[in-house]
Order: structure tokens, then sequence, then C-alpha cells
């Protein structure tokens, strides 16, 4: 039989029972089988469709064009699905992050000799990459797999909490090897691995580690990999020259059959000759030490059962997704359940199975009563992607995140809370002190199983702490100076609402005193609102507004985090109320928001800012700072424009291909924006205990609680011929207001929606029927 005809025998021998098992691309049975992972993995999406367990520390998940040297905006996840080649499979991901890193321990497949370098994309044969076409590639929740052309293997990946699988089938006859990279990163850069280590133990037990110099420096990751089979032969080789091996020095390429390598350029090459049948890898990784990678490997079974592992992992998924069991025609049915599922693959554990975890301090820590998280993207996930966590996912698992955040505090070289983390590590990415929402809100819903005077205490001492990000400034000035700090209109805002939540806190704990002081600090976002423009700007040390003023401008560094005034202007969360006055009253706002909609952007160029996607005027779907902009028409007694600007944004920025998300992901955020408006309400501001309620695009759906209770919406009437809310009703009797309260949703209950043809304009419009704002609502 000719290799052609035998690679496509072995293709449709490994698709076959995956598919008859679970058609995952076929929508409208289960959740698990609505899910396609395959969303957002091409455009602005950087999604990775490999497979991960939920909140798993392993993403076990195919890198394609990730060349060394070459930092790739468009692969910041690995995979990007136009890309005609795969390099191997690595263990570590983000999902839709706005930035570039990870992609650790990649193997690859071999037949026959192994080449050392990656190769040339568009030269086959010129290395251990390989072609891949769709035909045949399959990816559901918790595994995934592919047909490698040039390598004739079948791929497959399954994954638990702390280890990955592989699961290789080769061609009769072949020669079967498997290439550990330790050189490849996604973001890489020459001096990016300062070291790392490859050692074969005598039972054939691989271990090792790394140590980066990425997004997060200094960051140390170990592992432990176990094959199925015993090997005939290894080679342990460093590409770099001249380089100081701990006392000696190793001129030019070396490889050969020593147990153990050290150096900054490491490729090890495993052989287990001609072999009947599949060879199973098994991974794990720490971030403490290779004992916590080998204790690890055996945390979620003890063998190779690669089919056992998939079904646990895959009755993990159901569970996790049965927290929503949703009506709705097909795309949108999988739209919100895909977004469910990236909605509950970070903050990812990044403790060992023993309880140790390693901080910001870069040292090793022990968990006592939780299991350590890590991967807070918080200047994004405060927003929806927490709250709704405390809806979806049991109390434990919440309380988990809050004594993660609490414990990194209380170790941290600064004393303050993570601002953006991976892997135990910060990287001071983005602005604010968004942990703080994250662990009020929690509180307040709450959750509980969390140390509230300590996690307080952490909250406080990140809101005081002077030399991070203009905060001296913020406190002794009432705002953030931009002649002293970038960036300095929008931290102004955010630290303001932040306040606000460490207000509300300290008030359910007792604690009068911090909640007045952070209260009167809350207001703080007036300080930079300018009145005569109706725009937030950015202010100088001496009081003046900086000038000129474009309110259409973004620059990296300038008066505003990724955007301008357009988008900034609106955030004032806790505090909508007052902003609805000070713009001029509800007529002036609703003018304002119609303006940022139908915006002309035809003679604005925004190429030079990568994360400014999703444009619907000057909104900007496709990042965090718009989020809650539709929802604004609310607090301005026109809730009929919101249900109008829902579609608009539903209808045109998700879509269920793998360009179907406008932005990226950002860990969660933008999945959780969908989830939430398709139910037909959003948390506007998290820590208020409400929730704005907008319009829901699905028939009917039923949130099961941490407890047991069942929430129900259902909708009567819904069709594109009838977008508008007619009326609502909860428990049967009629509900007036724009909002729900949280306990409202945690007692069950059923929250109707009768739609019409044309907008109901005076449902929702009373000042009293508005959401929370923490000043009055114009009279």
């Amino acid at each position: 039989m000719r290799p052609g005809l035998v690679l496509a025998a072995l293709v449709a021998l490994c698709a076959a029972p995956a598919l008859a098992q679970a058609p995952a691309q076929i929508p409208g049975k289960t959740p698990y089988e609505a899910v396609d992972p395959f969303i957002g993995t091409d455009g602005e999406g950087h999604t990775f469709p490999g497979a991960v367990a939920p909140f798993g520390m392993v993403q076990l998940s195919p890198d394609t064009d990730v060349l060394p040297f070459k930092q790739s905006y468009a692969r910041a996840a690995g995979y990007r699905r136009s890309d005609p080649t795969i390099l191997g499979f690595s263990h570590t991901h983000f999902s839709g992050s706005g930035h570039s890193d990870l992609g650790d321990i990649l193997l690859a497949p071999v037949s026959g000799e192994a080449r050392l370098e990656p190769g040339d994309p568009k030269v086959p044969g010129s290395g251990y990459r390989s072609r891949f076409t769709h035909d045949g590639e399959i990816a559901q929740p918790g595994y995934y797999a592919v047909t490698l052309t040039d390598s004739h293997v079948r791929a497959e990946l399954t994954a638990g909490t702390r280890t990955g699988l592989h699961r290789y089938t080769f061609e009769p006859g072949a020669r079967a090897q498997v290439l550990l990279d330790l050189r490849s990163s996604i973001y890489n850069y020459p001096g990016k691995v300062s070291w790392s280590r490859i050692r074969v133990r005598d039972d054939g037990t691989v271990t090792g580690m790394r140590e980066t110099r990425g997004w997060a420096p200094g960051r140390q990751l170990y592992f432990a990999i176990r094959f199925s089979r015993p090997m005939v032969g290894r080679s342990l080789t460093s590409t770099e020259t001249d380089v100081p091996y701990k006392g000696f020095k190793q001129p030019g390429r070396t490889g050969d059959d020593r147990a153990q390598l050290e150096g900054r350029a490491l490729v090890g090459v495993f052989d287990f000759g001609k072999i009947d049948g599949p060879l199973v890898a098994k991974v794990a990784i720490s971030t403490v030490d290779e004992a916590g990678a080998l204790a690890n490997l055996d945390s979620d079974e003890e063998g190779f059962d690669f089919d056992g592992l998939r079904a646990r992992t895959r009755a993990d998924w159901e569970k996790a997704l049965g927290a929503l069991d949703i009506a709705a025609p097909a795309p949108m049915r999988t739209n919100v359940y895909t977004a469910l599922y990236h909605a509950l693959i970070a903050p990812s554990v990044s403790g060992d199975v023993d309880g140790r975890w390693r901080g910001p301090d870069n040292a090793v820590h022990q968990a006592e009563g939780f299991t350590y998280h890590s991967t807070f993207s918080l200047w994004d996930t405060f927003r929806a992607e927490h709250p709704l966590l405390t809806l979806v996912q049991p109390q434990r698992r919440n309380a988990d995140f809050v004594n993660s955040l609490v414990a990194s505090q209380q170790v941290s070289p600064y004393g303050i809370l993570p601002v953006w983390a991976f892997h135990g590590q910060e990287t001071w990415t983005m602005i604010g002190y968004h942990a703080v929402p994250v662990i009020a809100d929690a509180w307040m819903k709450g959750i509980r199983g969390i140390d509230a005077d300590a996690a307080l205490d952490a909250m406080v001492k990140s809101a005081t702490y002077g030399p991070y990000g203009g905060l001296s400034d913020y406190m002794s000035l009432g705002y953030v100076p931009i002649d002293r700090e970038p960036e300095a209109a929008s931290k102004t805002v955010e630290y303001a609402f932040d306040d606000w939540t460490i207000a509300r806190m300290a008030k359910a704990l007792g604690r009068a005193d911090v909640a007045a002081a952070f209260e009167k600090r809350s207001l703080n976002w007036r300080n930079s609102f300018d009145p005569k423009t109706g725009f937030l700007r950015a202010r100088k040390s001496d009081g003046t507004f900086r000038e000129p003023f474009d309110p259409t401008a973004i620059n990296y560094g300038s008066d505003y985090t990724e955007g301008n005034a357009w988008q900034y202007s609106w955030f004032a969360p806790h505090d909508l109320g007052g902003l609805v006055s000070t713009m001029g009253g509800d007529a002036a706002v609703v003018k304002k928001l119609d303006a940022m909609f139908e915006y002309d952007n035809s003679k604005l160029d925004y190429s030079h800012a990568e994360d400014i996607a999703g444009l619907i005027g000057q909104y900007i779907h496709g990042n965090e700072p718009s989020h809650h902009v539709a929802y604004m028409y609310a607090y301005a007694g026109a809730p009929w424009r919101t249900q109008a600007r829902l579609k608009q944004i539903v209808e045109s920025q998700y879509k269920p291909t793998p360009e179907g998300l406008s932005g990226n992901d950002d860990l969660g955020q933008m999945s959780a924006w969908l989830v939430f408006t398709a139910l037909g309400f959003y948390p506007v501001a998290p820590g208020s205990n409400e929730y704005v309620i907008g319009r829901p695009f699905v028939d009917r759906a039923v949130l099961t609680l941490d407890g047991g209770k069942r929430f129900t919406v259902r909708t009567q009437g819904l069709s594109d011929a009838h977008p508008y809310v007619a009326r609502v009703t909860l428990n049967g009797k009629p509900l007036d207001r724009v909002f729900l309260r949280d306990a409202e949703i945690r007692a069950g209950g059923e929250l109707v929606f009768t739609m019409g043809a044309t907008p109901n304009k005076t449902w929702g419009s009373k000042a009293d029927a508005r959401p929370y704002s923490l000043t009055p609502y114009p009279k």
C-alpha cells in the first residue's frame, strides 16, 4: 500500500470513533457537543483549539507558524487556523490574550530521521514541522486530533488538570521518534530561554526545566514526561555555539546518549524504533520543581489510559457546561456554549497536587485549604468573566480565586494584589488594581471560605501603594496627572471604581472608617471629567486639562489605555446616575451615545493599535472599555435603545466561525459578555449585586446554581421581527425596573421576556426603575 493510502486509512481509523462519540461541530445536542473550540482561532480571537480541562494547568495545543526570533501577535495563542504547518504540540497557552508568551515543552512526533530545526514552513521537509489539513482535524473540549501529512502521524491530545496525554499513531513499519524542543516558545527572541535542562532517568522518565525571560521575567517551569513504550535510543543536543555549561564549555552542536544536558538551546530526540501500535506520551508540568512535576504526572491517572482520561475530562466539561441549559437556534447556541467554554479555561490551576506553588517573590509556598490558581487577566476579567463565574461555578472554586489573589499579595515584594499574573509571576500589564472588584464582588454575593479581613487589608494596601501607577498623586490631588504618569485619564477613573468596591466590602464588614474614606475617593472620576467638552480628559498637575485634545486619538502611552475619550468618558460604573447629571441629563446622554455608535470613522486610521477591533462608530467591542456602554442607555431612561444596540453588537461581533470573535477573547471576557447578554442581563457594576437588563438572545435558558436552585430565562415571541422588550415578569409578577438583583437569581425563579416589534418607551424609563448609582439621578 502506498504511504498516502496508509495515511488515509489511519485518518479514517482514528477519526471515525471520535466523530461517532462526540460530533463537536454539530450544534443542537448536548452543551458539550455544541461547543466549537475553533471559534476565535483565526482573525482576532487569539484562542487555541487544543485539549484543556476546566481551569486546567495544562493547555495542550498545536503551535503553527511560531518561529524563533519572531513575535507574532496574530499567533498569540500558538495556533492560527489559516497557517499551513504545525510545529508541534506544547503544553501552555493563553486563551485569547492580547500578548503572546508560553508555548512551553514542545513535542513533535517524527517518522524516520529527526531534523533538529523547525524548518521553513514554505519548504516541506526542511525541518521537523509538518504540513496538515483541516480534513480530519477535530477539536472538542478536552480533545484535539490532527493528521501530520509530512510526518505521516495521526496525533491525538487530551488533558487532565495537571497532565497532558499525546497519542501518536505512526504508519506501519515506520521508525517512531519524538522530538522535545526546549527552545521553542510563543513570542520568541534571542535570549528568552535563559537556562534549561533535560534529564533521562533510569526508568526512562524524562524530566527537566527551563527558565524564560519573557512577559513574566524569570519564570521557571519544570516538566516530567513518561512514554508508554521503552526507548531504544536517545540524543540530547545543544544547538548553541560556545555556551558555558556549569563549569565546562561545550563547543558546537553535540548529540549523544548522555542522560543529562543543560544549556540555553536544548533539543532531545527519543527513539522507539518500529512499533506496532500507538505511542502515548504523558506530560506533567510544575512551577515548583521536578519532584512536583513527577508527582503531578500521576495526579490525573496512573497509567497511559488515553481514552479513560479523555472520558473523565469530557465528563468534567459536561458538568461545567451543564450549568446552563440553553434553547436557541443552532448558530446562537454554538456561540453561547463556546463562549461559556472559553470562560471556563482561566484562571488556571497553578499549584501542584501537594499544594505547593511559586509566587511573585519567586519562592515556593504551601497552600492550606485551597487550590492555588493564576493567569489573572484582571483588567479584562473583572468586568464580566469573574461575575459570570460566581454564578456558573461552585463557591469553592470562586473562593480558590480569592484565596489565590490574597496569598499572592501576602508574599508580593511590593505587598499588593496581582495586576496581570500567570504561573504565579507578575507581568505589570495594564492598569488599575482590579483584583479588588473581583474580591469585593465575590464577597458581596455570598462567596465564603475566605479570610475577609485579610482580603480587605490586601485591597487597601493595593489601593494605597504610592509608587504604583501614579497612586501617590491620585491620593493627594484626587486624580492622576498626565505630566507625571501616562494614561492618566484612564487610571483616574479605574482607580475610582476600584475604590468604590473597597468601600462596599468595608461597609459589609462593619469597617465604617475604611468605607467612608474609599467612598469619597470613588468620586474622583469627576476630577478628570470636563463638562465643557463632555469628555473625560487628562489633567496636568497644575489642574489644567492637557491640550490639544482630540477625543478620537488612540496612542499607547497617551491619555488613555487602549482607547480614547469616546470609550472612557462612560467609565463610572458605580456612579452612572451622577454621570448622567454631569453630562446634562437623559436626552444629552442618549444623543451622545447615539453619536458614539454612529460616528463616521472613514477618516481615522487605527492600524497602529493592535487591540482596537470590532468598531461600531467609536464603540469598540473588541476591547474592554466599551463593554458596558450599550447598557448605558438604561441609565438615561431609554432601555429600548440598549435593546437595539445589543442586537447590532451581537450580530456583528460574534459568529460560529474561526473568525467569529471581533477581538482577542482576553481570557474569557469577550465570551462572558456574550453569555450574559444572551441571557438578557449584564453586570455593569460588579460589587453592586445588580445586573442591568438588556434583551435576551435565546428562547430559554436554565441556570443551575451552586446548591441546586434554578433560575430560568424564558422569552415569548423572540425573532428578528420582534427585537424589543414589550414587558418583563419575574416569578409571574410585572417587573418595571431595568435591573435584577443577584439575590433574586440565587433564590431561583423565572424571568420572562415578552418581545415586540416596536419599542416600549415607557418601560424602565423612570428614575426609580434604573440601576444602582452612588449619587442620585437627575430630577
